[in-house]
Order: structure tokens, then sequence, then C-alpha cells
């Protein structure tokens, strides 16, 4: 029964983080690509875990049939499971917002909570569950030792769950078909573990036993079909509702969808339109391209990183230009504007002075030896940090060093010339304010949808006005459709940049860095302005937030716990479950800071994300061993204890000095899985030494709740470190905050551990 027991919690912790990386793949395409959600769906995984580990898995002991629940919640995972994948690419439809349509935080927060309500409490119950039957069956492991090794058989499962699922399962099969595979696999481990109890069969044993038996010939029958793959058109045709869907997926860097409409074809990448051809956005190209182009005197070398198929290179290509380089990060974006191919993408993209570069835009800026005249974004409003990254100090530098004497660098940010919100005044304030902190001259073309931004070192963009940019249209013989001489002067008339320039006065006068990204926040306030009106005024307090208010909190906090803990008897106690909360909030952010981090310096952390995670777990698999091996031969498990929590003090103190020092051209992505794994490290030896001390002060009919307690205080420090570091702290403290912010919460909790010493050590003198 012990190899049954072992097996079920290794298929626990494979299915979990398949589980949990797939929907959060899943969610974030329906959220439109924002990591900022990222913290939001960790966040709601990890209070619903907590809730089914501490509510319903602390009453397992009370339980006379403990196999039969165990299969029960495992059933309820596995049906639970493919129903979540379904539901997140059906919500929109669900909850009346059309496929294209962002959704603001609210309705991000509670349809993400709803989706993984299921799956997330069985799952949570189902490590309690594990706990309390393992240490029924191994008679060598009781207590603490027992809990603290169901910890480490789990994260086995999730570090063999997280190498299988990015290297095997997202290149091989879609998401139906991996949900399906997994429900299989905790199908198939029902009857193994009800096996012994055929023979006495309760009417319980003999139900699951049926159920299970009917489920895993409806799986089989699905998978050897094409069952799943019509489940899979079923689920995309109702998340693309209305619209003609020609392909449709997941490449390592993101999703891709290519729909039809009257004989016009978008390319989406995450649910984001990046391209539209045979007819692209006339206005929007043609200004974008041409008053950029005009400005400068004689383009000749052009620099486009991303968005440039359908219509921009077209209009570059106009020029009698002698090289462009165009740079794409997913090669199934270009893959596909090839397959569904029209007369303008084949013309582009056959270009012999046309050279494609299947590469990330910075590091293609990084490495590059050449010098352009003209830089172009092609991507605007920076909505998530993939596209951030773009509009930091940092990359305005690169490419000012990339730009010839007279070269142009080219944005745009979401505009109008009827009314700017606060929203989108601080948005574009603090661009803007990011450029001249880096160029000499910002020439502004305000317009409605899209401003657009020209940088250079030369005075001349500044000193050029419509007559001579309609000048220059016409000696260069440039064929347009809408930007004729009359058209320009309306652009360019003076009364629109004195009116956007009077807009901005009382706005932000921050600026936009990569390891503090307000744009970003900014970003996200306009969107939320836009699809949820009514947490306007909750935005605005996000904004204002800083070190000061989480350190006047901590402060009141400690001291009133110091001064009640003495006129409570027993207060003491709660101190170490203090502890677990601030280190599953400390992992919660250690997690979303390297994810975070990674995305800023690489851009495609939808690839790296499960192997991130995966070496989080690595680490908390190596200290939950050591930790639990040395249990019975440490005499000093307080002193031992508080050394950890010292350790992760330390740990956010040396991990934003690693950000601002290190050379990641050189080390990579290595150094990220490193400092993960040493994470985790920390985290998995504090919790077996936890569930030691908190055994040895309480008496011994408390074990029962042992588990499901600090299991679930460490998932609810995690789902608080989702929601403030996702949404608030990273963004709006930027990365070198949010460590003191940690560094700050665990202090705290040492300071409160320390204090209860001399009561500990009463409480175990005495038993």
């Amino acid at each position: 029964m012990k190899t049954r027991t072992i097996s079920a919690i290794l298929t626990m912790g494979f299915s979990g983080i398949v589980a949990q990386v797939l929907l959060l793949r899943e969610l974030l395409i329906t959220f439109q690509g924002n990591e900022l959600s990222i913290g939001i769906i960790l966040a709601n995984w990890l209070i619903l875990e907590a809730f089914g580990a501490f509510f319903l898995g602390k009453k397992i002991e009370n339980r006379k049939y403990k196999i039969e629940v165990f299969v029960a919640f495992q059933l309820l995972f596995s049906l639970s499971f493919p129903v979540a994948i379904y539901l997140s690419r059906t919500l929109k439809g669900i909850i009346g917002v059309t496929s294209g349509e962002a959704l603001g935080i609210l309705p991000m927060f509670f349809s993400s909570f709803f989706i993984l309500l299921f799956v997330s409490i069985s799952h949570g119950a189902l490590f309690t569950f594990g706990c309390s039957i393992y240490d029924s069956v191994d008679k060598g492991s009781k207590g603490a030792t027992s809990i603290g090794k169901v910890y480490i058989y789990e994260t086995i499962g999730t570090l063999i769950g997280g190498i299988l699922f990015t290297y095997l399962l997202i290149p091989y099969f879609h998401s139906v078909k991996i949900a399906l595979g997994i429900a299989l696999l905790n199908l198939i481990m029902c009857p193994i573990l009800l096996g012994q109890f055929w023979r006495n069969a309760q009417i319980v044993t003999k139900i699951l036993g049926f159920i299970s038996a009917v489920l895993l010939l409806l799986l089989c029958l699905i998978l050897c079909t094409n069952g799943a793959d019509i489940i899979q058109r079923l689920s995309v045709a109702k998340q693309w509702r209305g619209q003609n869907v020609l392909h449709y997926e997941n490449s390592i860097y993101g999703n891709v969808v290519v729909t039809e409409r009257e004989e016009q074809y978008t390319f989406f990448s995450d649910g984001i339109p990046v391209i539209t051809t045979p007819t692209p956005d006339i206005s929007f190209t043609e200004e974008f391209v041409h008053l950029p182009m005009l400005y400068h005197p004689k383009p000749k070398e052009i620099l486009i990183i991303s968005g440039g198929a359908g219509g921009i290179i077209n209009e570059v290509l106009k020029y009698p230009i002698e090289r462009i380089d165009y740079v794409e990060l997913d090669p199934l974006i270009l893959e596909m504007v090839k397959r569904y191919s029209t007369p303008l993408t084949d013309t582009e993209l056959a270009s012999p002075r046309l050279k494609i570069h299947y590469l990330d835009g910075r590091y293609f800026t990084i490495n590059t030896l050449n010098k352009y005249d003209l830089i172009m974004i092609g991507l605007s409003n920076p909505q998530d940090l993939q596209v951030n990254r773009f509009f930091t100090r940092e990359f305005f530098l690169l490419a000012k060093s990339r730009l010839k004497q007279e070269g142009i660098l080219v944005i745009n940010l979401p505009g109008s010339l009827t009314y700017l919100g606060e929203e989108l005044k601080n948005l574009n304030r603090c661009i803007l304010n990011t450029l001249k902190n880096v160029f000499l001259y910002i020439k502004i073309i305000p317009g409605d949808g899209a401003n657009l931004y020209l940088a250079s070192q030369s005075k001349e963009i500044s000193l050029i006005n419509d007559k001579e940019l309609i000048q220059r249209l016409n000696k260069r013989g440039i064929k347009v459709n809408l930007l004729t001489p009359p058209y320009i002067e309306y652009k360019l008339h003076p009364r629109w940049i004195e009116w956007f320039l009077s807009s901005l006065e009382q706005s932000t006068d921050r600026i936009n860095k990569d390891f503090h990204p307000l744009g970003v926040f900014y970003s996200l306030s306009y969107w939320n302005a836009l699809f949820s009106p009514n947490l306007r005024g909750l935005f605005r307090y996000f904004e204002r937030t800083s070190l000061q208010i989480f350190i006047t909190f901590l402060i009141v906090f400690t001291l009133l716990f110091l001064s009640i803990r003495i006129k409570i008897k027993g207060i003491s106690k709660s101190s170490i479950t203090i502890c677990i909360i601030t280190t599953g909030f400390a992992g919660m952010l250690f997690d979303l800071i390297l994810i975070f981090a990674f995305q800023i310096l690489y851009g495609y952390v939808f690839y790296w994300i499960g192997i991130i995670v995966t070496a989080l777990m690595v680490g908390v698999a190596v200290g939950g061993q050591i930790a639990t091996s040395l249990l019975e031969r440490i005499k000093k498990h307080f002193m031992l204890f508080s050394g950890i929590e010292l350790s992760i003090i330390g740990f956010s103190i040396v991990l934003p000095l690693i950000f601002l020092k290190a050379d990641f051209s050189s080390s990579g992505p290595v150094l990220f899985l490193l400092l993960s794994f040493f994470s985790g490290l920390l985290i998995g030896l504090e919790f077996p030494l936890a569930n030691k001390i908190y055994l040895s002060i309480n008496s011994k009919q408390e074990f029962r709740g042992t588990a499901g307690l600090l299991y679930g205080a460490d998932l609810f420090g995690g789902w608080l470190g989702g929601i403030l570091g996702g949404v608030v702290l990273l963004p709006v403290l930027g990365l070198l905050g949010t460590c003191v912010v940690v560094f700050m919460f665990k202090l705290s909790s040492f300071i409160i551990l320390i204090s209860s010493a001399s009561t500990f050590r009463k409480m175990i003198s005495l038993k």
C-alpha cells in the first residue's frame, strides 16, 4: 500500500504543475497576454488550494474510508481539469464579452477564480489527504516526517511534470489532449488505490470503482478516436465566436490565431491583433511610415521591430532604401502570413531589400553592428512587459546607440484629439518623460487613436514644418492614399500639439524603466478605465502606493503582536504560522520577480515559465528532502528555523543586486534557473521544520490539522503575494521596492518568532 500511496502522491504533483501552467497559458490568451494577470491567476490557484488543504483536508482524520475519500477528490480533479480548459476558452461568451474585447481587473479576478475553483480545491485537499494516508501506511515515519516526505514526493512529481510539459506535451499536443491525458492518468490511479479493498468492498468502494471504470473507458475512447480534436475545434469556435478561424496553434512563444472575414485576414498573437491583410489600417500605416520617413533627409537603412508585415514594409519599400531589417520573435506568425498570403504580403516578404530575423527585438538591437536611419517599433501601448521593454529608458539608450547621426526612433501610443483622461495622460507623459531623458529632440504628432513620437539627436526634426514635408513628398514621388498635402497640413497644425502638451501639464513626472515598469501600470490603468471604470479610484490609490505605507503597517502589526503576546495565552504559537505565511508571500514574489525579470530581459517567458517554476520546485524538493532527513537528528529545530528565516531575509537583499549587477548576456537564462532553485531551496527547508516545531508545542491530538494549517498558511501567503505583487508592487514600486517589501515582511515575522522563543522552550519542557 505504501508504494501505491507514493505513486498517487507523485501523480498528484505531476498533475498539479501541468494543470497550473496549462491553465495559466490558456487564461493568458483569454486575458490578451497581460503578464500582470499571472499574479492574479497564481494567487487564485493558491488560495483555492489553501482552502482545499485546510478546510477540506483536515476532515479526513474523521473519515472511516480515507482511501475512498482520496479517490473521490482525485475523480473530481480528473473531471474538473478538462472542463476548466473549455471554460477558459468560452469565458468571454459566458459573461457577454466579445472575443476581441479585453477584461478589467475585477472580471479577470472573478473569472479566473471560478474557472480554477474545483481544480485547485480538489488538488489542495489531495495534499492533506495524502499526508494522512501516508502517515498510516509508513510505519517508519510519523508526524512531521510523514508530512515532509509527502511534500518531497509531490515536489518530485511536480519536477517531472514541469520538464515533460515544456519539452514533450506543449510541442506535440494541444491543450485539450493534454488535459484529457492528465485526467486519464489520475483515473488509472483510482482502481490502483482501491485494489486491495475489492475482496471485502463496501458500497462506497464499489460505487467509486464503477465510476472510475466508466470514466476510464470513456476517456480512452475519446483519446483513441478524434474526440479530443473535436472538443478542441468546438472550444476554439466558441472562443472566437462570430469569426472564421482558419488556424489555431500554440508556439513556444505564445498563441497564434488566424481569422478570415470578407477576404480579410487578421493574425492574432495571444489574443491581440498584430497583422491585418490585404487591407491594413491605411490611416495608421501611412502616418506611421511616411511622416517619419519624410522627416529624415535621406533614409536608406531601416530597422522594423515587430508588426511590419501587412502594410508597414510595403510603405517603406516605396522609398529608395537600401536595406530593411525586420525582426519578429515568433516564426509562426510569418509562417501563417505566408500560408494565407495575399499580393500585398507576397510583395513585401519577397523583396530583396528585406532581411527577416526571427529573434527578440532587443537581442537583435544589442548584437547588430548596423546603424540605422530609422528604427520603427511596430508595437503600440506597453500593455504588458513584453511590449513595455521597447518603451523603457534602457531600450531608448540602446536604440540611440544604433541610430546614425540624423537617425530617428519611431514609436506610437494610444491617443485622442478630443479628450485625454487622466490614465491616458499619465501613459503618454510617462513615455514622453522617458524619451526626453534620453534624446535631445522629440517631435510629437497627436492623433485620433494613435500619437506618433519621433525621437532623435538631430535638431532637424524640430525645425521641419508641414510645407517642407509636402515638398519632400512631392520630390520623392511617393504614392499615398490618405497622406495628401492638405492632410499633412491638418495633422501638423500647431493647435494640436499645443492642446496636447497643455493637457499633459498636470500628469506624472516619472519615467519608465526596465525594472520599474510604470508604463505597464499606466497602460493597465488606461485599460481598466475603459473596461472597468468603477475601479478608477482604486488604481489612483495604487499609484500613490509607497514603501512607507508597507513599512508603517508592518511596524504597527509587529508591535501590536508583541504587546498582546503577553496578555493572551497561547498566541505565541501562531508565530510559526505567521512565518509560514510570510514565507509563502516571499516565495510567490520571488517567483513573480524572476518571471517578470525574464520577460523584461528576454521577452519569451511564455515558453520558459514552466521551466522557471520547475526549477523553483526542484529547489523546494531538495530543501524538503534535506530538512526531512535531518528532522530526527537535529536537536535545535528552533535555531535552524530561525537561521532559514534570516537566509530568506538575506536573499531578498541579494536578489535585486544580482539583477542590477549581473551580466545576463553571458550567463543567459541559466542564472534564472539557479536563482529560482535557490529561492525554492529556502522555502523547502522551512516547511518540514515548521511542522516539527508546531507539533512539538501542541498536543498530539492536533496532528490531523497541522499539515492542512501550515500548508494552507503557505498558500495564503502566496495568494497575498500574487495579488499585491502582480498588480501593485512590481509595476508601481519596481523590482527593488518589491524586494524591500519582502525584506520587511520577513523581518517582521522573524522578530515575532524570536520574541516567542522563550515561550516555545517552556511548552516543550512541560511535555
